[in-house]
């Protein structure tokens, strides 16, 4: 039978239907080896403490150029203000810098470590304007090779709430002779922020990272403590998209060839959904309560009430298993709607769940 949970208000409250949405983009970062960046929080920052995140952040208008208004139906829609964040954040949180002398360049602008470091700084402490520095060495970022890849809304019970563009950016592949090196000039090594919100920042294997997220023993820290592995289900849900489309090498690393026909194979699968998988847009909730104990999180629903009468939608197909905590979820698992015995569906499932993500 399923277990009910008292964990979560309804989501038709209007007042929480209402609550503002604060604007936020975050970037899936593909290496030249095809692995995936994700950043390490500490434990004491403000929103997803000790969770591992893609790169990321809220628009600013200072930095990034006007606002869509909070009624706006354009807040919900990808466009260059979310574009321009995701580059800034990503440049902040990592110190990688998506940024082109011309739009047909295939090399990203090479910058110092030692510039590059004091840029990111200005740039975190709004010192400096990011696209104003940009112009000054003749660069602009990169904008139009972000690949929109779902937008996700915080459910309406939580009291800090996002609506976030989700985009993918592949960095370029090295046309060197020889191996396939994981960075070149233009793309120095990721770097955590300096332990402002991040302690690691790191590329691995979209398989490796779900096989950390689902993990029930969890790794040591420097002092020889454990800690729980708390990834929230954005991360999750991707990257399990993208796993088998940036598979693991076997028996030797792969040739360039065969990681541009990957990436290939990404974009092709992004036309495959209807919604496409750019404009779906994900609110989870509660659904029910697996055999082990995990919530069953639900991804169909788009969120405000708004969206719903636009015509907004998710993902109806999948699921998320997932163990909710106070320090926050673990042991996440993308399943197939289709294969949840029907003794695990709540009756009325129609409560959002609490969770905050980028």
């Amino acid at each position: 039978m399923a277990r009910r949970q008292p964990m979560s208000s309804s989501a038709g409250s209007k007042d929480a239907d209402r609550a503002i949405l604060r604007p936020s983009a975050s970037v899936i970062l593909v290496s030249p080896t095809n692995k995936v960046l994700l950043l390490h929080r500490v434990h004491t920052s403000s929103a997803f403490p000790s969770a591992y995140v893609f790169a990321g952040g809220n628009l600013s208008a200072f930095q990034d150029g006007e606002i869509p208004a909070a009624d706006s139906p354009a807040r919900h829609l990808d466009s260059d203000v979310y574009r321009r964040a995701a580059v800034r954040e990503t440049f902040e949180e990592s110190g990688i810098l998506l940024a082109k002398r011309h739009k047909d360049d295939t090399h990203l602008i090479a910058v110092r470590n030692s510039k590059r470091e004091r840029i990111r700084k200005a740039v975190h402490a709004n010192e400096l304007k990011l696209t104003d520095w940009l112009a000054e060495i003749g660069a602009e970022p990169d904008i139009d090779a972000l690949i929109p890849f779902t937008r996700w809304i915080t459910p309406s019970n939580v009291p800090k709430r996002f609506t976030t563009q989700m985009y993918l950016y592949f960095l370029p592949l090295n046309e060197d002779d020889g191996d396939i090196m994981e960075s070149s000039s233009q793309i120095p090594n990721p770097t955590s922020d300096g332990g402002v919100e991040h302690t690691a920042a790191e590329f691995d294997y979209a398989s490796n990272w779900l096989s950390l997220a689902n993990s029930k023993a969890y790794p040591r820290t420097s002092d020889g403590s454990k800690e729980d592995v708390i990834m929230f289900p954005p991360q999750v849900f991707l990257l399990h998209l993208l796993a088998p489309l940036l598979p693991l090498p076997k028996e030797r690393p792969f040739r360039i060839e065969e990681l541009s026909k990957q990436r290939d194979d990404v974009l092709a699968f992004l036309q495959t959904s209807q919604p496409l998988w750019a404009d779906k847009c994900i609110s989870p909730y509660h659904i029910g309560v697996a055999d082990d104990g995990r919530t069953i999180v639900g991804l169909d629903k788009p969120g405000p009430s708004e969206l719903v009468r636009g015509g907004r939608r998710g993902d109806f197909e999948r699921v998320i298993l997932t163990k909710f905590s106070k320090a926050g979820p673990t042991q996440g698992e993308v399943r197939w709607r289709r294969d949840i015995p029907s003794d695990n569906l709540s009756p009325k499932a129609n409560c959002s769940v609490g969770l905050m993500y980028l």
